[in-house]
């Protein structure tokens, strides 16, 4: 075990700060080096993780997530507990960073010390979540922090990644209902296990009351996900801090539900599980693309498709055919150099 990475460990489950940002940064790069010691520090901390209630936070644009996020947030502490936020900004195209910047929007937040707010690029994970979301998760959690929110870039059909890896999906939306109930997605609706009308102050109070009610009767048609459990409407808003605490004592009644019934663990062995699938699919991905003779023809291939010349399914035969055969031949080179 390096040295180094023992010390960095034992400053995480210190709660040094500066040191949980270098264990996070070290964890998303994808520097070989980088990641035998990322693996190496998950493997010490992972023990001391788990002890946590992680919130997945998505929602139309302009619902006021970041607004919504501060508030619950600065809430969360009052009642003594410990917050961390992995605050998912877009990437941008051209340097791979964040395009937001959420620290800049979460500013009462981020000045309390009982607070770690990790802004991180999505890459162009299509999860809307970043690359190393959950290995973040398992880092804060080892350094102490008890309830961590996951916010994600936006509503959108392959955003379902977040209810992967988070014990309660928590989805945001603004008043209105009629065409905008339209307009989301069955499959994130079926993931949710909260639906909160944001902005409900003004005169949008009457309107989020209307579109509450229009989102219960939809949900009646869709059967949860947790058993037993009927998915709240609730309206707020985040900017005045109506129905904040009315949302936070509905969580912990969630919270209570699923731990008596043992969906609770249930779900955090299938998302271990689901995780385990993830990491092989992606590293097989990666090994593909990395192959010599894929990357020599990936290309010709790739001009062939876009022509209509190749059909996909034989290109990707192709493609697989050389992968297959290079790695059966790197076999051989390797038992014959070990006899």
């Amino acid at each position: 075990m390096d040295h180094e990475t023992e010390a960095l460990a034992a400053q995480v489950v210190s709660g040094n700060r500066r040191a949980l940002s270098r264990a996070i940064t070290l964890v998303e790069s994808t520097r070989d080096d980088h990641r035998q010691k990322a693996a190496q520090l998950l493997q010490i901390l992972t023990p001391r993780a788990g002890n946590s209630l992680r919130i997945g936070i998505s929602g139309v644009p302009g619902a006021g997530k970041s607004t919504f996020i501060e508030a619950m947030g600065n809430l969360v502490l009052d009642r003594g507990h410990r917050l961390a936020v992995l605050a998912v900004d877009p990437s941008s195209s051209l340097s791979g960073g964040s395009i937001l910047g959420d620290k800049t929007r979460m500013e009462l937040l981020s000045r309390r010390r009982e607070a770690f707010i990790r802004p991180s690029p999505t890459a162009g994970n299509l999860g809307g979540v970043a690359r190393r979301t959950r290995e973040s998760m398992l880092l804060c959690e080892a350094a102490g922090f008890d309830v961590i929110f996951v916010e994600t870039v936006g509503v959108g059909q392959s955003e379902t990644a977040v209810a992967e890896m988070t014990d309660l999906f928590l989805l945001l939306l603004l008043p209105g209902g009629g065409d905008d109930l339209q307009g989301i997605k069955r499959g994130i609706m079926e993931l949710a296990d909260m639906v909160l009308i944001n902005k409900a102050d003004g005169d949008l109070a009457t309107a989020a009351r209307h579109s509450a009610a229009d989102y219960r009767s939809a949900l009646t048609l869709i059967h949860p996900r947790t058993h037993g459990w009927r998915v709240p409407v609730l309206t707020c808003s985040a900017l005045c801090g109506g129905g904040i605490g009315e949302v936070w004592e509905k969580i912990g009644e969630y919270r209570t539900k699923v731990t008596e019934s043992g969906d609770f663990e249930k779900r955090r062995a299938t998302q271990a599980k689901s995780w385990m699938w993830t990491e092989i699919s992606e590293g097989l991905l990666a090994a593909f693309r990395q192959e010599a003779a894929v990357r020599a023809r990936m290309e010709q291939v790739e001009t062939e498709v876009r022509a209509g010349r190749l059909p996909p399914t034989l290109a990707a035969a192709d493609l697989l055919g050389l992968f297959y055969n290079e790695s059966a031949d790197a076999k051989k080179t390797v038992k014959g150099a070990n006899r």
